[in-house]
C-alpha cells in the first residue's frame, strides 16, 4: 500500500493554520477549557477552517505543545556546545520546567487531551525525544548516566512536572524533581 505524500499548504492555508497555534496557545495558556470556536473567532478562520486544520482538541493542544516546544528542544544542542553532558542535560530540564510552569494552562491542557489516551509518553514524539535523546546519549558516552536510559524511560521519570502547581513553589519543587531524577541518572553511571 503506497503511502500519501503530504502536500504542502498554500501561503494563505498555511497562515490561518500558524495565527490558529498562536492563538489557541494564548488561549490555552490563560484556560485549559478555551472554547475552540472562540479560539476560531479570535484566530478569524471559520469552524470548517479550523477543524480541516484541527480536527479536536486534542490534536490542537498537541500541535501547539509540538511548536512550542520546539524551542525548549533546540536548546539541548546549544548548552551540549558550551556545557559538559551532565550540567547540558539538568540545565535543560529546568528550561523543561520554566517553560511547563509559564505555560501552567496549557500544561493543564496537555494533562486533559492526553489522559484519554492513558500515557504522558506519547508527548515524547518529535522535537522533545530528540532533544532528549541527544542529552542522553551526549551523557551515555561521557559516562556521566547510566547506560541503556530511553527517552521514554526519561519522560516518565519527569511526568510529574505537569503535576506541580505552577501558582504555589514550583521552582522548589520542580528542582528537588528533577534532582531526584538526575541523581537517579547518575546511579550506576560508569564514571560515577
Amino acid at each position: 500500500m503506497q503511502q500519501r505524500k503530504e502536500t504542502p499548504l498554500r501561503s494563505d492555508a498555511q497562515r490561518n493554520r500558524e495565527r490558529i497555534l498562536e492563538v489557541a496557545l494564548t488561549e490555552l495558556t490563560h484556560s485549559a477549557d478555551a472554547p475552540l470556536s472562540a479560539i476560531a473567532k479570535k484566530a478569524g478562520v471559520g469552524q470548517g477552517t479550523f477543524y480541516r486544520n484541527f480536527p479536536s482538541r486534542e490534536a490542537l493542544v498537541l500541535e501547539v505543545y509540538r511548536h512550542e516546544v520546539q524551542q525548549v528542544s533546540d536548546t539541548a544542542a546549544q548548552l551540549l556546545e558550551t556545557r559538559t553532558p551532565d550540567q547540558a542535560l539538568r540545565e535543560w530540564m529546568d528550561r523543561l520546567a520554566q517553560y511547563a510552569m509559564a505555560k501552567a494552562g496549557l500544561a493543564d491542557a496537555m494533562c486533559r487531551a492526553t489522559s484519554a489516551h492513558g500515557s504522558l509518553v506519547a508527548l515524547g514524539r518529535g522535537p522533545v525525544t530528540s532533544a532528549i535523546t541527544l542529552l542522553l546519549r551526549a551523557n551515555e558516552k561521557a559516562g556521566t548516566i547510566r547506560p541503556g536510559v530511553t527517552a521514554d524511560d526519561f519522560l516518565l521519570a519527569i511526568a510529574g512536572l505537569w503535576q506541580i502547581d505552577p501558582h504555589g513553589d514550583w521552582q522548589s519543587r520542580a528542582g528537588r524533581l528533577l534532582d531526584l531524577v538526575m541523581d537517579g541518572l547518575r546511579a550506576g553511571a560508569p564514571r560515577a
